[in-house]
């Protein structure tokens, strides 16, 4: 029997979940191993005359990969742990559809963070609904800490890995259920150790540095291919209005780009701005990228929403890489540009101007070691904004 409860496990094949699964055997819970499978390869098994080795070579590699599935289903036999493939293919396909389609709009978007939404602390809940588990555990580097008013989302011990601000999605009732056995690790090297002491034959699986469903970490060429009417001809322009060149669709441009304009100005220009209704890319000085502020919509609130300005000791993260910027939040109905008023949104002030705050990224707003929640930004306040 259990000591600690149900628990369904996702396991991706590589060393995080894997060791989060054996941590969790462990710690005396009842675990589950499943794979979440989004993409079209079959997982297959090696035959008396195939090599493993050569199996996964041959089977299509991209999105949990087949490859993946086979360290996975490898690393919970070793565990003695049941395993389940789960089909997601259509769920992932909407994920990849609104990756696509935020770059239609001009925005950039964060598929990583929908992933956890829609897919890890949401349909495996699910599942964990219908195996009458518990818990539900991931290999994210982040902690869930017992507080007064119920479990709180916490950053990790180890700051290089904190995967916090990609977790601001999850349904504050269910962070109870979460369980994130790497967070109070401080370093990398020391999963890496336990897997390699346990003999998990991924201990030194390199991890993934690109966007999973994107081959290359071409994302212009999956925008292309699924939206092609997205590349429409149109201007470039400077701060002053005037025209520099021509793009060939502004989904090939983020706010913040400076390689790849294809411009000659005699001075570095970034992209500053994208405007979907003139197709227009507009450039600037890197100090045009600054920004007093944001507007964030769509807010996930991990404690009670605030009611007022909250200044003291808040930090805002604007992007998985970036550090966190001192400032303070305050519910608004602030206008939108298109003249919409605000949908939950947030107002959010910066201590010090930051740079390429980008439309379609997440703001997650903290308290110390505590996520207080987030939202999407809408619009980046330049510096000099009177509502800043």
């Amino acid at each position: 029997m259990s000591r600690n409860g149900k628990v369904i496990v996702a396991m991706s094949g590589g060393v995080d979940s894997s060791v989060t699964a054996a941590l969790l055997k462990e710690q005396g819970y009842d675990c589950v191993g499943v794979f979440m499978r989004v993409g079209d390869a079959p997982i297959a098994e090696p035959s008396c005359s195939t090599t493993q080795t050569n199996v996964r070579r041959r089977l299509k590699h991209g999105c949990c990969s087949a490859s993946d599935a086979l360290d996975a289903k490898a690393i919970a036999t070793r565990l003695g742990l049941p395993f389940y493939a789960l089909n997601f293919r259509a769920d992932f396909e909407r994920i990849i559809d609104y990756f696509v389609d935020e770059y239609a709009q001009a925005r950039t978007p964060n598929p990583c963070v929908q992933c956890n939404i829609q897919l890890k602390f949401g349909k495996l809940l699910d599942y964990a609904d219908l195996m009458d588990a518990e818990f539900v555990a991931t290999g994210h580097y982040a902690r869930v800490v017992s507080g007064t008013q119920g479990a709180e989302l916490h950053r990790a011990a180890n700051r290089a890995k904190d995967q916090s601000y990609v977790l601001f999605g999850i349904r504050r009732r269910d962070l109870r259920r979460c369980l994130f056995p790497l967070g109070t690790y401080t370093d990398k090297s020391e999963v890496r150790s336990i897997a390699a002491t346990l003999d998990l034959r991924v201990h030194d699986k390199p991890d993934s540095q690109e966007i999973c469903f994107v081959p290359n970490n071409d994302y212009k060429q999956l925008v292309r291919s699924r939206r092609p009417e997205t590349q429409r001809a149109g201007e470039i322009r400077d701060a002053a209005g005037n025209r520099l060149g021509t793009h060939e669709g502004i989904v090939n441009y983020t706010v913040g780009q400076r390689r790849g304009l294809g411009i000659a100005a005699g001075a570095p220009i970034y992209v500053t701005r994208l405007d979907v209704l003139s197709n227009t890319v507009h450039t600037g000085s890197a100090e045009a990228l600054d920004a007093e502020g944001l507007i964030a919509d769509r807010m996930n609130w991990l404690s009670d929403p605030p009611t007022a300005r909250l200044a003291r000791d808040i930090a805002i993260k604007i992007r998985h890489q970036h550090t966190p910027a001192s400032g303070s939040i305050e519910p608004t109905d602030h206008a939108h540009s298109d003249h919409t008023g605000g949908e939950n949104a947030v107002l959010a002030r910066f201590a010090s101007p930051q740079r390429a705050v980008t439309p379609g990224q997440a703001a997650v707003f903290y308290h110390h070691e505590r996520v207080l929640g987030g939202g999407w930004i809408r619009e980046a306040l330049p510096s000099g904004d009177s509502t800043a």
